[in-house]
């Protein structure tokens, strides 16, 4: 093949890559993960159910759009860690998601649990896959992440060394956990399900589901971490540490009375604060005084907190590194910019 010839070629193979760069996306496609597409007919579906009192999601108000690029996001993420689950064989079977959702029904009656599916603007089916979804990923983050987590005993003492003065309690305690729904669609929560109540009546409903799997004997730890959107105690199980009684005090009279009258282990009815609707576990009282590595309660809240920050530090770690193994195409994203660029 002559000199000119290979440039002329060269140059056609250039230019065709420039062309596909710039391609137009496929239709009705926001993203693609490993070619695996998310219509704007999903994107839609689920900026409704995670919005459900904003706007149209066809709107082009600024708002819209962020919510509209952070709910793609989350979706892709969603579909990286789905295809991960298949992969690995760890697609959540038919009978555990249908366990999942005679749990989450069975606080309400039939009518009661259309509305809350109507308010939220899903059908069942939307439900079900939700749960699906949920239940494949927590099996991933299992085998990947949770069953690798090892606490030593020198991690332990370690902490406790560093953290010596914050076990000697001044006055007497309360150690409290705590689970809160607030109805503030705007407020900042932080939850593994990604779950919010959007208003006060789904506030009510929520939290109230959440009591009654407390008292069929769920783990507490666990569902605060799911679905309380306290951001500074979700993430770990709820818990609020050691309450001072100079600071117990500042809570109003029937609060005051309903945690003085709790023995530990105990936890609250559904309490309506101005926050928001909470139930309160009462996990131990504490004399004033020095806490010793010795004492397995001191040993078991260190673990808990070991175990809480190295299972969300890996979280984001493994969700970072498997998403830049990804092959993503974000077309929603390259059209904002290229809308941004024009103005």
């Amino acid at each position: 093949m002559s000199l000119s010839r290979r440039i002329t070629l060269a140059a056609l193979v250039f230019f065709s890559i420039l062309a596909g760069c710039k391609k137009t996306p496929p239709a009705n496609v926001a993203a693609a993960v490993n070619g695996r597409s998310i219509t704007y007919t999903d994107l839609d579906k689920q900026y409704t159910i995670q919005f459900p009192q904003a706007g149209s999601p066809a709107a082009a108000d600024d708002g819209v759009q962020i919510n509209k690029l952070e709910t793609l996001r989350a979706m892709i993420d969603q579909e990286i860690m789905m295809q991960r689950a298949e992969k690995q064989s760890l697609l959540a079977p038919e009978a555990d998601v249908e366990a999942e959702f005679n749990k989450l029904k069975s606080p309400y009656t039939q009518e009661e649990f259309q509305k809350q599916l109507t308010a939220k603007k899903m059908t069942i089916e939307d439900l079900k896959s939700d749960i699906r979804k949920k239940l494949s990923i927590e099996k991933v983050i299992n085998k990947e992440i949770t069953s690798k987590i090892n606490i030593t005993e020198k991690d332990i003492a370690d902490f406790y060394a560093t953290n010596r003065a914050s076990f000697n309690l001044a006055e007497p305690t309360v150690h409290l956990a705590q689970i809160l729904v607030t109805p503030n669609a705007e407020a900042e929560f932080r939850n593994l399900k990604n779950d919010k109540a959007q208003n006060d009546d789904q506030a009510r409903r929520k939290i109230q589901n959440i009591e009654q799997r407390v008292r069929n004997g769920e783990d507490f730890s666990m569902l605060a971490q799911n679905y309380s959107e306290d951001p500074g105690s979700a993430s770990n199980g709820g818990d609020l540490g050691f309450v001072a009684d100079s600071a117990l005090a500042k809570a109003s009279v029937d609060l005051r009375k309903m945690i003085g009258e709790m023995k530990p282990g105990q936890v609250s009815n559904v309490v309506r604060t101005g926050e928001g609707y909470r139930i309160l576990k009462l996990l131990s009282r504490e004399p004033a005084g020095q806490r010793e590595l010795n004492d397995p309660r001191v040993q078991q809240t260190i673990r808990e907190t070991l175990l809480n920050r190295k299972d969300q530090l890996l979280r984001g770690a493994y969700l970072e590194a498997i998403r830049n193994e990804a092959q993503v195409e974000n077309y929603l994203a390259r059209t904002t910019a290229q809308l941004g660029d024009k103005k």
